[in-house]
């Protein structure tokens, strides 16, 4: 094995790629071992990792890390595609295999918890991308960050659909003695062909679950995104029973159902794949997502009634029970914020899609 500096002109293209890339050094490379094959990474010294999320005050969260930017994962539906054409890089095979790494995020986040201007608010990684995506088994940067935040006390969420977080059990078990730790995995359904098909990049969902469970039986406490809901393909009633009924199998907290949505970059890459898959649903969801990114209030409604009643009948936590809210001050003047569903999630106002949730909801990567 080994890497290849793929920079042809390295003086030149480093300039250019660390203005793009608003970085103070890039080098481009790629890794000749099987589960790298394909993939090129663009390893940044990014000059800040702690982001305040637009429109905090009706967000869950207001701080996030992000350590990486593209996904391995290839999520057809995800949301964050279309922040790679902010890069210049493409938002469809690109956003899967142009990963961008900030390889100092460990060091940028301790610095930033020890400045008096930080008052130790909750943070949520994973809001771009997943942090335990594949890039993380070689970068190995979320050791660091956790330490970083345990050893400030600092409440902080995670989300993932990556089997890759057991690796950092200690060091979250540690954190969790000290602060207010939320994690949740995402897995939307269990039908293996529709997982191969729609997250190639992914673990299966059962070894997702088994993530659940393994947590769950080192006393911290997992949360599911059931995420995304995806409509014709993933909804039917019998489906949603088995998916449910696997989760709370697993031990989870709790349940959080979100109905796909469809945002411009992510919309196009989803609808081209649904062309080719399925073809004959193509009209159906063109008439669907007519007004926009969001299903309709009536459709978001329904799934999160039958996902909620299935929670119930099967003995899982009120979904949305792993949203953040703010909670007095602590007695040394550090915020207490209860733990989220996590990174992986741009959050919309309240609990995830309730009964009573306008267009805007969760959305998952």
């Amino acid at each position: 094995m080994r890497w290849e500096n793929l920079t042809a002109d390295p003086a030149g293209d480093r300039a250019r790629d660390a203005a793009l890339f608003g970085a103070d050094a890039v080098t481009t490379r790629t890794f000749d071992s099987p589960e790298f094959r394909g993939i090129t990474f663009h390893e940044i010294r990014a000059r800040s990792i702690v982001n305040r999320v637009p429109g905090a005050s009706r967000m869950p969260f207001e701080w996030t890390v992000n350590p990486y930017r593209g996904c391995s994962h290839a999520c057809v539906y995800c949301f964050a595609r279309k922040t790679h054409s902010y890069l210049d890089l493409d938002t469809g095979i690109g956003f899967d295999s142009q990963i961008v790494v900030k390889v100092n995020a460990p060091d940028l986040l301790r610095h930033r918890l020890a400045s008096r201007q930080w008052h130790g608010e909750h943070i949520a990684m994973g809001t771009n991308v997943d942090c335990y995506q594949r890039a993380e088994g070689r970068y190995r940067l979320m050791p660091g960050i956790i330490a970083a935040l345990r050893d400030h006390a600092n409440p902080f969420s995670i989300l993932t659909k990556g089997t890759l977080i057991l690796r950092d059990l200690d060091l979250l078990k540690q954190a969790d003695a000290v602060t207010d730790v939320g994690i949740s995995v995402s897995v939307g359904f269990t039908d293996q062909e529709l997982w191969r098909t729609v997250e190639p990049g992914t673990p299966a969902p059962e070894r997702r679950l088994d993530v659940v469970r393994t947590l769950s039986g080192h006393g911290i406490g997992c949360g599911v995104l059931m995420a995304p809901v995806i409509p014709f393909l993933g909804d039917h009633p019998a489906q949603l029973r088995a998916t449910v009924r696997a989760i709370a199998a697993a031990g989870a907290t709790s349940v959080t159902p979100l109905v796909l949505h469809l945002r411009p970059g992510a919309r196009e890459w989803f609808m081209a794949w649904l062309a080719h898959h399925h073809p004959h649903l193509v009209r159906r969801y063109e008439r669907l997502y007519a007004e926009g990114a969001y299903a309709p209030k009536w459709y978001q409604r329904r799934i999160t009634g039958q996902v909620h009643e299935l929670a119930q009948e099967y003995g899982i936590g009120p979904a949305g029970a792993g949203m953040p809210r703010r909670t007095p001050e602590r007695a040394e003047g550090t915020p207490a914020v209860e733990p989220s569903p996590g990174p992986g999630t741009e959050p919309g106002p309240g609990p995830a899609n309730s009964a009573a949730a306008g267009p805007v909801q969760l959305t998952l990567l």
